[in-house]
């Protein structure tokens, strides 16, 4: 089944090209079944680019979907225009009343700043709360997810000496996970963040299990049962190219960049890298979807008032 999403969505065209199964919203209207309603808040500078990624893969399992675009209510996007926020993206006061099978949390470049620096930290966590009474299934990524955990367990983040950039080896600790499901043991997953979370305090808030993790990065993704939650500090979604753009933009900063670890073949930046954990991100959105839909009433309003 295909995804629905605003018939002039600029990633419409891109996931056509890719094969992806689009629902324009003329045609969904037509058909007498009731898709999963999944909203995204993105909080990522290059919104397109991050709308694309994230609709490619829950536009890519068996179950129509379809995707509301989400932005904080008084924060301004700087690097997105305008007309593209204002055609595509609704407030979060605006939906709040609204219940969400799903809902995703993207990461925001902001994770060297304390939590209470973010200046629409307070927000964001009015949107955790109101996840837990509107939301069935919530997913929160990188930054979003260490605030999660912080909002919800009080959970520390601490700044690594260097930033953690490439494609690190992680290891599968959750066969029997229904999120895990068809996973490898061993699992390439690309990484780009300035801060971590200890496996040491993320056990210790108790009720929380480490699905994946990497002897080099630590902690990847985290199951939050109390919270119907899964926080990935990592970035399945990426494009091929992602990890390159970032290094290169990053290259031109005071200080330069370190190469992606085990990411550019030869560690040569001018050879195109390949993309080694395509079939883990649309496996890991795949069952989140899929869980998503074996548990959710099928009265949408019945969502958060058990």
């Amino acid at each position: 089944m295909p995804i629905k999403i605003p018939d002039d969505l600029p990633a419409s065209r891109v996931l056509e090209e890719e094969g992806v199964m689009v629902m324009r919203e003329t045609d969904a209207v037509r058909q007498d079944i009731r898709p999963l309603r999944i909203g995204l808040l993105n909080l990522m500078p290059n919104k397109i680019k991050t709308e694309t990624q994230l609709a490619r893969l829950i536009g890519s399992t068996p179950l129509q979907v379809e995707l509301t675009l989400v932005r904080l209510t008084d924060h301004v996007s700087r690097h997105t225009s305008a007309d593209h926020m204002a055609a595509f993206y609704r407030p979060w006061d605006e939906v709040r009343a609204e219940r969400f099978d799903g809902f995703i949390i993207t990461g925001a470049p902001v994770e060297r700043l304390a939590y209470a620096e973010v200046t629409y930290w307070d927000e964001l966590c009015r949107i955790l709360d109101w996840s837990q009474t509107h939301v069935h299934r919530s997913f929160n990524i990188c930054w979003a997810a260490q605030a999660a955990l912080f909002h919800h367990y009080g959970i520390e983040k601490y700044e690594l000496p260097e930033k953690a950039s490439g494609v690190f080896p992680h290891q599968n600790l959750a066969p029997n996970s229904p999120f895990m499901k068809g996973f490898s043991d061993d699992i390439a997953i690309p990484v780009s963040r300035w801060t971590e979370l200890r496996r040491e305090d993320i056990l210790r808030a108790g009720g929380l299990e480490i699905l994946a993790e990497s002897e080099v990065t630590g902690p990847c993704l985290v199951h939050d049962p109390r919270h119907h939650a899964l926080h990935m500090f990592n970035h399945l979604e990426y494009d091929t190219k992602t990890l390159a753009d970032e290094y290169f933009r990053d290259s031109q900063a005071p200080g330069g960049a370190k190469l992606p670890f085990n990411y550019f073949p030869g560690d040569d930046p001018a050879r195109k890298p390949a993309n080694v954990w395509r079939s883990h991100g649309h496996l890991l959105f795949g069952n989140w979807v899929n869980e998503m839909y074996q548990t959710t009433p099928y009265d949408i309003d019945e969502i958060g008032r058990a």
